[in-house]
């Protein structure tokens, strides 16, 4: 078997934690594909003691549903024989159906007051689009992976900022940062072509999947910018109506991808009507939509800046994940606000200092127009980028 990272992302510790309580809930580790999620709870089973059967849903599976039972079986058995044990299927999604099987057993072993504690894995998409809202209300506790943040990449593979901003927060590709010709074809082909493909195209009611791919690719090339659905439209070619890229994008944004900010307003309405600022949720997925290399992107300072506002974006859109705020982006005439956070009644104006030529007058006019609001320029002496995408500085 190969030599598991000696690195440990804080979900190894909550993994341990949850599991190491009594049974309650099945533990459902969601994010995108290459975020580490097989490797965090590998690292986990390594650390407890007790008996435990790790196993992976795979589309070539003839009967998944009569599989997925045998292999519950099977850790039934465990749970059975030592008092309890641990079962986790990997890429559940793959499962036919799989919410209304899992169901059934995790509540037969509640009626038989079997103390097997059940992690499962796979595709945000489809499992928060999808089996958690069927048939598992109340019988799951969600975790997200994430890719990963500057700090973890920086103690893990000894990036710097730079390293960062254009190889972004896959694990698995740090590696290769050595030969970027070989990085870009592993992005392009081992990560975004399957997450697009297999793990949103062939999982969710996509009608038109090169729309789909086509999206992404544009979305991606044009990540911390405005683009009007009619503009998207005008660049996809029988792309349908501003209703089915909206949907694609909200796809693509629960499969850790890409995602469409709408501008903030009080008028919940015409925040989802507005049109959306594109943003990648890592930045090598930018990088790898260019196709270009590191010397050229990291001193242009007109894409080094929407490089440097996507890497914020992407910090922003992970936390918010896991704190429960919302992120917006505004403008009126030629005022404009990178972000709006908002949680509750606090709200938080960010204007990122990119290398961009940019003024920083919008902050002005939306703390006037907003009241109470609270500002912050990341990049500046109080805020820099590092401190920032290290979790250093408050901004809410």
């Amino acid at each position: 078997m190969a030599t598991l990272p000696t690195y440990e992302r804080p979900l190894v510790s909550t993994l341990l934690e949850r599991v190491g309580e009594p049974r309650r809930f099945m533990q459902v580790v969601v994010g995108p594909r290459q975020s580490g999620k097989t490797t965090a709870i590998s690292q986990m089973l390594s650390k407890v003691d007790l008996p435990h059967h790790m196993v992976r849903a795979s589309q070539d599976i003839v009967d998944s549903q009569a599989w997925l039972r045998r292999e519950w079986d099977q850790a039934r058995l465990l749970a059975g024989k030592d008092g309890h044990a641990i079962l986790v299927i990997d890429e559940v999604q793959m499962v036919r159906q799989w919410s209304s099987v899992v169901k059934a057993l995790w509540d037969a072993d509640t009626d038989a007051d079997l103390d097997l504690q059940v992690v499962l894995t796979g595709s945000s998409s489809l499992l928060l689009r999808k089996g958690l809202t069927e048939g598992l209300t109340g019988r799951f506790e969600l975790i997200s992976c994430n890719q990963w943040d500057y700090p973890e990449c920086r103690d893990a593979f000894g990036y710097t900022l730079d390293d960062y901003l254009f190889f972004g927060g896959y694990p698995g590709a740090a590696s290769l940062r050595g030969d970027e010709g070989r990085w870009l074809g592993y992005m392009t082909n081992s990560v975004i072509a399957p997450s697009v493909t297999r793990d949103v195209v062939s999982l969710e009611a996509v009608h038109k999947p090169a729309v789909m791919e086509r999206l992404f690719s544009l979305g991606a090339a044009y990540s911390a910018q405005e683009l009007s659905y009619r503009k998207i439209l005008g660049q996809l070619d029988d792309a349908g109506n501003t209703t089915t890229i909206a949907h694609y994008l909200e796809l693509l944004s629960n499969a850790g991808l890409l995602t469409g900010l709408q501008k903030y307003s009080e008028k919940l309405l015409r925040t989802r009507a507005s049109s959306p600022r594109l943003m990648v949720h890592d930045t090598s997925l930018m990088v790898a939509s260019y196709g270009m290399y590191r010397d050229f992107l990291l001193t242009d300072p007109e894409r080094r800046g929407h490089l440097v506002e996507s890497a914020v974006g992407a910090y922003l859109l992970r936390r918010s994940f896991a704190e429960g705020f919302q992120v917006f982006w505004w403008r009126e005439g030629t005022d404009e606000v990178d972000f709006v956070v908002q949680q509750g009644m606090s709200r938080t104006a960010i204007e990122v200092k990119s290398g961009r030529v940019k003024g920083l007058g919008g902050l002005d006019v939306f703390c006037g127009r907003y009241p109470g609001t609270r500002s912050l320029v990341i990049g500046s002496a109080d805020a820099p980028l590092e401190a920032f995408l290290s979790g250093e500085v408050p901004f809410l």
